[in-house]
């Protein structure tokens, strides 16, 4: 994948930003709008959805037990809140109570801190040529990269 450093959407949260109090969903659902209106980076197709098992779009419908292409295309055809969109989805999947969301939240803003992922979040960080251990967590690098935050 091609990268240049700062990657910069306009229109795309950082992942750590809440809808409800969940972490990502709301990137997610950027993500979603971005790419129908041709906005968002051909490379980044990839990664979207489902089809990339253990992307973050992949866990975060795997958590929430949605399938993506119904999320999706009850993004685009309505015009609903992200706070609405999270509603359908707890209907239409798994309504996660007050400790799910926390300890979803925490193994998501820590993904790549002395874990799994670690390997892979160096990986990124060697891709626009910073060394292993600028950011500690996957969330840090998406941040970074996209410009929101600075090393």
């Amino acid at each position: 994948m091609a990268n240049s450093y700062p990657t910069i959407i306009p229109g795309l949260r950082s992942p750590f930003e809440m809808v409800n109090g969940l972490v990502y969903f709301g990137r997610m659902l950027d993500k979603m709008r971005l790419a129908a209106a041709g906005k968002l980076p051909e490379d980044w197709q990839y990664a979207r959805g489902v089809t990339m098992k253990g992307s973050f779009d992949w866990r975060c419908c795997q958590f929430l037990k949605i399938d993506y292409a119904a999320l999706e295309a009850e993004t685009l055809k309505a015009d609903k809140s992200d706070v609405e969109l999270l509603e359908w989805a707890f209907r239409h999947g798994h309504r996660p109570d007050e400790y799910e969301i926390e300890i979803w939240n925490g193994f998501m803003s820590k993904r790549g801190w002395r874990d799994a992922g670690t390997q892979r979040l160096n990986e990124r960080l060697a891709e626009i040529g910073l060394p292993a251990g600028t950011v500690l967590t996957m969330f840090e690098f998406i941040d970074l990269d996209e410009g929101r935050i600075k090393v």
